[in-house]
């Protein structure tokens, strides 16, 4: 299959916590990895997605080849790691709240190295995405994320980097300086407002722009939730109002987000055409729960879009 996007990253096994349940199961699985649910949102757009992932031998890894194939994402970049493990990690809820518990050190995942990134593949793709994330699981993961980049500059290859910004994983001046070194040399930064915040100290979202865009980043796709969104690049910037619903679960919305907005960027829609199409899609997917089962297809953002008025 000819690709148009590379995802790259770790895809984590689901087990949430089922509140109020006395009887029958304690957990409900699925799936989650912040770059898997880019893929499917992407592919459920029409876009043809290959997930460049490394998984363990396990029954989870199995159950993430099944849901690929599903949804119709290429796994021919997937790799298959006899001694480690896929990641899991659980979902659970108390009077604070709900929490995350990871059991992924030493994932299949974190052990990839800059040695075994499909060099002819990237150069083959229109866009090759990935996450702070996967900066962030392992130190040969964050090396495996610049050879990529190196590999589709040289190439042509469009690079995407959406700033995930998960202190769990590292601290935040660590965070902050890898995530800002790979600013320079990316296509297109995706950002949050709250996660820029963090990461800039900045909280105006043109100034927050300003500031990726002074360090490289040749577009600043920033994430506004439910104020919407906004592109900005040297010479032109847009910003969009969001959707309002009735939201149910926001699990995975900036992830729905960014594949739906990628997805027209490699069919050739314009920036703001795009960013338009991501927002509608975002929204939709907040009516559901989970991360993949609510991802909208395109007839469903496109009918959403026409009755919304959104052009």
């Amino acid at each position: 299959m000819t690709t148009d996007i590379i995802s790259f990253g770790e895809p984590l096994f689901e087990f949430s916590q089922v509140k109020g349940v006395e009887t029958g199961p304690d957990y409900l699985s699925g799936f989650g990895g912040d770059t898997s649910n880019f893929a499917c949102s992407a592919a459920r757009q029409g876009a043809k997605v290959s997930v460049l992932a490394h998984l363990g031998t396990d029954v989870f890894g199995d159950k993430f080849i099944d849901l690929w194939k599903s949804e119709g994402v290429d796994t021919s970049l997937v790799e298959r790691n006899p001694d480690a493990p896929t990641g899991i990690y659980f979902i659970s809820h108390d009077e604070r709240g709900h929490h995350f518990t990871f059991a992924r050190k030493g994932s299949a995942a974190s052990l990839i190295t800059p040695e075994q990134m499909p060099a002819e593949a990237i150069k083959a793709a229109k866009l090759f995405h990935f996450s702070a994330i996967t900066h962030a699981i392992s130190a040969c993961s964050s090396d495996s994320v610049f050879k990529g980049i190196e590999i589709a500059r040289d190439a042509g290859t469009l690079t995407s980097f959406d700033t995930n910004l998960r202190l769990k994983l590292w601290g935040l001046e660590r965070a902050r300086g890898v995530i800002h070194e790979t600013a320079k040399y990316v296509d297109f930064i995706m950002p949050s407002v709250d996660e820029a915040e963090v990461l800039t100290g900045l909280s105006d979202p043109d100034k927050i722009c300003d500031y990726y865009l002074g360090l490289g980043s040749k577009t600043v796709i920033l994430k506004l939730g439910k104020e919407g969104a906004m592109y900005a690049t040297s010479d032109a910037r847009e910003r969009v109002a969001g959707n309002p619903v009735e939201a149910l679960d926001a699990t995975g919305a900036g992830d729905c987000f960014s594949g739906a907005f990628f997805a027209n960027i490699v069919a050739g829609k314009s920036l703001s055409d795009s960013l338009r199409y991501a927002n509608a899609a975002a929204a939709l997917t907040t009516l559901g729960y989970g991360a993949v089962a609510p991802l909208p297809y395109a007839k469903d953002v496109e009918a959403f879009m026409a009755e919304r008025g959104v052009k």
